[in-house]
């Protein structure tokens, strides 16, 4: 504020020195001095061309700053101007835009970064009028498709005409489907193609994402391969290192002359214990075999009822012994193609984990339904155990993976591929208190 009353002062000070000026020329005129006179409108005339630029300058500051806001170009550097105190706030203006514009252009190029990084084709385009225009394009989706960074979607369209051509047909709606693009004049390649719409303040937006079916498929195989590599070795070392330590204790031993009656007591403990982890080791690669090799499934038809029954007559003795109340409230009955040896062990592995997850509970108590959705069946088997952890729930299907000392780990691994080899899939959740397995099958 007193910045733009000292500008005001300023110019009110240079329009007084002109009328002053202006008054004593006159008055000399009419005392006849007239050189006197001439000097005097001299100086009214440089005081009239200094205020002339002054004021000139002042608006050209002004204009420029207005159009650097505008065209939002904040290259320029208004410091040095703070003399025009009445244009204070328009500076601070100008600066208050500045700090913004470059926080988002920082905003931006992480963004982009993070995009330009994801292994999936990602292009999102921006509606101008009529047209859609190509607001990014990822570099894994220009890499992987060989295509230039265009900014229309019509160049683009010639590029890749089937995956344009299927975007409009659905008129750059919501899309998930699958569709085979050729890449690089190569055999096609299956792709998950996902499309949003979405409108920014009042501005359309229409993203488009391109995920090959083959790197999710690799992606999810090295993880898997990873993850049972870590169980493997585990279980691998858990074993051989104690027999290695062993073997060394007794290379000792026999290198001896005479063997002490407690040397010999070693000797024996080490040997049973060599035994016992070489039968352990034993139990584990046969476990790993029957994954490996699970055969495929002879299906025959039976009623979904008859096959509950058979899998509870093999666990009622256990559950009697264990006191485990059943409540069974399966109504329907529907015709299922299945290898009942197979569905007989998915139940019974189910079922014996229930009655592990039951061992601290009180009150004991299983339950099984069944609803008919379509041509599948959903089959639920839920305890009222103390449930997995968190943390753990993510790794209940990896082989060996286990969290009982005497368990192999392979009981609900081989469950899953069991199920899914009758292509259905077994799926858990914890919910109501309760421990839930869910398989789905297919009906007839």
């Amino acid at each position: 504020m007193l910045h733009s009353l000292k500008t005001y002062q300023l110019l009110f000070i240079r329009i007084l020195a002109i009328l002053v000026c202006a008054g004593i020329s006159i008055v000399l005129l009419q005392n006849k001095l007239v050189f006197t006179a001439l000097f005097v409108i001299l100086i009214i005339i440089l005081l009239v061309v200094e205020m002339y630029f002054y004021l000139k300058n002042v608006f050209l500051i002004y204009d420029r700053t207005i159009n650097s806001i505008l065209q939002k170009d904040f290259t320029s550097d208004f410091s040095t101007h703070k003399s025009y105190g009445n244009y204070s706030n328009l500076f601070l203006l100008y600066e208050t835009l500045k700090s913004t514009q470059n926080d988002q252009t920082s905003k931006d190029i992480v963004y982009r970064s993070i995009l330009n990084n994801i292994e999936t084709g990602i292009i999102i385009l921006q509606k101008a009028n009529q047209n859609w225009n190509i607001f990014l394009m990822n570099d894994y989706f220009s890499k992987h498709f060989t295509v230039p960074k265009v900014s229309k979607w019509k160049y683009l369209k010639n590029q890749l005409p089937t995956l344009c051509e299927i975007i409009e047909e659905e008129n750059f709606q919501e899309i998930k489907t699958s569709l085979e693009i050729r890449v690089n004049q190569q055999d096609t390649q299956t792709f998950v193609l996902q499309t949003s719409r979405s409108e920014i303040y009042h501005q359309d937006y229409f993203i488009i994402l391109l995920d090959s079916i083959q790197n999710v498929v690799e992606k999810k195989e090295k993880e898997a391969w990873g993850n049972l590599m870590k169980v493997i070795s585990h279980e691998l070392l858990n074993s051989i290192t104690p027999i290695r330590s062993l073997s060394q204790n007794l290379h000792e031993l026999v290198q001896q002359e005479d063997i002490s009656s407690d040397d010999l007591e070693d000797m024996k403990t080490s040997v049973a214990t060599m035994l016992r982890r070489s039968d352990h080791l034993q139990q584990f690669v046969e476990s790993y075999r029957k994954l490996a090799m699970l055969p495929s499934p002879k299906k025959e038809q039976i009623r979904l009822q008859q096959l509950i029954e058979s899998s509870f007559e093999i666990m009622t003795p256990l559950f009697k012994k264990e006191g485990i109340e059943v409540i069974n409230t399966i109504t329907i009955n529907h015709w299922l193609e299945v290898d009942s040896k197979q569905m007989e062990q998915v139940f019974i592995n189910l079922l014996t984990n229930c009655t592990y997850a039951l061992k601290e509970i009180a009150q004991k108590r299983v339950f099984i339904s069944a609803e008919a959705k379509e041509n599948r069946t959903f089959i639920t088997i839920s305890d009222n155990g103390k449930g997995i952890e968190p943390e753990i729930e993510s790794k209940i299907f990896l082989p060996f993976f286990t969290t009982r000392k005497e368990g192999a780990g392979i009981g609900l691994t081989l469950s899953k591929n069991i199920i899914e080899s009758h292509g259905g899939y077994l799926a858990y959740r914890n919910e109501e208190e309760k421990t839930t397995f869910v398989i789905c099958l297919i009906s007839k």
